[in-house]
């Protein structure tokens, strides 16, 4: 490809989940789209697709449901109808369950292998979309029509030429960098280490639990009908080892740390850590371009959110970009497109950022006095049905303007 080839509409450098996600998304309109995506989907390198699940919020699997790609997953996927929050040692629990809020589950936990295997089987069959994988998009310079991209594959290089670049390659982004775009950065030094469990009582198959401990915050997750996943939050200096137990001193460690609400621990599979840190991004465009996903927020998975925040990203700026297209010829890039997606995006990313981020901080805090405050409040919320309603509606993405997709609305 030259600097003489046709101009794309829509570059998006990173074919993970979040780009994958708004590249299926703009499949429906009139665009050119390209995606530059550093790994081959099947290789075991690709960290989007991983060892992890996610937790999808309600909003979320209406939007892909929206993309077409849902009715491919919802076989693998498990529904989560209750979550039941507490902390090690302390008397106060909170329970939001689907039933209160009317409705049939909060919402699902899926396989990140099983997920981006649907979102590429979808791009793979879209006809104006064009997939550069393995490449690396590097050397980016916006000009006053278009933007200009050194794309290296292997030992060619060569020049795109895109009206608007969107940047979903991660929380350490070089494209984010590139552009000038700064972002606060603060390791949590916590490892997550994550896995399947099997317990011996299956009778509670739906609900998941978010357990803060003094040694870091713990999730176990419905999976299907004898399975659950957990992930456990460990001091990054403590974690190594941790990983590397025999399985029976995992096995108690899990115990210890879970209890015995879903009976005893049977079995455990493979382990996988990842560090944890913060990413915040100071501004959300650059001249022709636009950043979403963990290259704009990445977060603590303490509460499941940044799949579901990202998508929201996804499914904001395709929306921007097809009530543009109906205003008249669009050019993808144009200032006001980026400033209305960058103003409709802003306050959801600092909510959120701002609840996972103090979560995590008000459960690490162990001065005296605070422990018992924090089972007060969780007894306190867990009686007040608005609290509960709102939080609800916070958790399953539905707060706040809502996109078409999230409403079950085509673009």
């Amino acid at each position: 490809m030259s600097s003489s080839d046709p101009i794309f509409d829509v570059v998006i450098a990173g074919g993970g989940m979040v780009g994958a996600s708004l590249a299926c998304a703009l499949e429906q309109l009139p665009l050119r789209v390209a995606v530059i995506e550093p790994y081959p989907f099947d290789s075991a390198a690709q960290p989007s697709f991983d060892l992890r699940t996610t937790a999808l919020s309600r909003s979320s699997q209406r939007i892909l449901s929206g993309l077409g790609v849902w009715n491919d997953v919802a076989d693998a996927a498990a529904p989560i109808r209750s979550i039941h929050v507490s902390e090690q040692g302390r008397f106060g629990t909170a329970v939001i369950d689907a039933r209160e809020q009317r409705i049939e589950s909060l919402g699902y936990v899926l396989e990140n292998r099983r997920l981006g295997r649907a979102l590429w089987q979808r791009m793979g069959a879209a006809d104006r979309l064009s997939l550069l994988s393995p490449a690396q998009a590097e050397g980016v310079q916006a000009g006053q029509d278009a933007i200009h991209l050194e794309v290296i594959d292997g030992d060619d290089r060569r020049e795109l030429r895109a009206r608007l670049l969107v940047v979903a390659d991660g929380a350490r982004s070089r494209l984010r960098d590139a552009l000038g775009i700064r972002a606060r950065q603060r390791p949590y030094h916590q490892t997550a280490i994550v896995g399947t469990v099997q317990f011996g009582d299956r009778g509670d198959g739906d609900t998941a639990y978010e357990r803060f401990t003094p040694d870091g915050p713990m999730a176990i997750l419905p999976a299907g009908t004898d399975r659950h996943v957990f992930v456990l939050t460990r001091h990054s200096d403590r974690a190594g080892a941790i990983i590397d137990l025999p399985d029976a001193d995992f096995t108690d460690l899990l115990q210890r740390t879970f209890g015995y609400r879903l009976g005893r621990v049977l079995r455990i599979g493979k382990r996988a850590a990842y560090p944890l840190s913060l990413t915040a991004s100071e501004q959300l465009t650059a001249p022709r371009a636009v950043i979403i996903g963990n290259a704009a927020h990445g977060l603590h998975p303490v509460a499941g959110q940044g799949y579901n925040l990202g998508l929201r990203d996804a499914a904001s700026l395709a929306e921007c970009l097809a009530d543009a297209l109906r205003d008249g010829p669009a050019d993808a890039g144009d200032a006001a497109v980026l400033r209305r997606f960058a103003d409709w995006r802003r306050s959801d990313q600092e909510k959120v950022v701002a609840f996972t981020d103090g979560l995590v901080r008000l459960f690490d805090l162990q001065q005296p006095g605070l422990g018992l405050a924090r089972g007060l409040g969780l007894a306190a919320f867990d009686v007040l049905p608005g609290a509960k309603r709102a939080l609800a509606r916070q958790t399953m993405g539905l707060g706040g303007r809502l996109t078409r997709l999230a409403r079950g609305l085509p673009l």
